[in-house]
């Protein structure tokens, strides 16, 4: 079976504190996720920061409209450098999302590394390569820009 990896980093002009507090929230993830995503939170929306074990539910559209329900466990957190988040229940076969964060001069890399296996065998394979990859590079670019656009553009 296929894996696959995608890795983004953006350098952000704000501090390890701002942009912690930022991601580390369940509710800022619908900001920073495309619109026609139809992604909504619906379990753990924000009222705390992310710890090990806590388990957040989304309804999320990746095709043709279609709702379908993800489930997430926080597996790894260490406070202002990174979390990792890895799919419980959802449209992949496997999904494991590493968020780190680290101090620069002028603000903070922030690093995203996706390593995930598409559903259905050999046809995620096709599936993969027609579309997948360029939605999940779609979803982080938008990404990149909606962080942008909240904390500016590192110069």
């Amino acid at each position: 079976m296929a894996f696959y990896q995608l890795i983004k980093t953006q350098k952000i002009p704000a501090t390890i504190n701002e942009i912690w507090d930022f991601i580390s929230s369940p509710a800022n993830l619908k900001e920073i996720t495309p619109k026609h995503m139809g992604f909504v939170v619906t379990g753990n929306t924000g009222n705390e920061k992310m710890y090990e074990g806590m388990i957040i539910t989304y309804k999320v559209s990746p095709l043709l409209g279609i709702k379908l329900n993800w489930v997430t466990e926080i597996t790894h957190v260490k406070d202002k450098q990174y979390f990792v988040d890895e799919q419980r229940i959802g449209p992949y076969a496997m999904w494991h999302h590493e968020h780190k964060i680290e101090p620069i001069e002028g603000g903070v890399l922030m690093t995203d590394i996706i390593t995930y296996q598409p559903p259905m065998g050999f046809l995620g394979v096709i599936a993969n390569s027609l579309f997948i990859k360029k939605q999940l590079q779609d979803i982080f670019d938008y990404r990149i820009m909606a962080l942008e656009k909240k904390f500016g553009k590192f110069i």
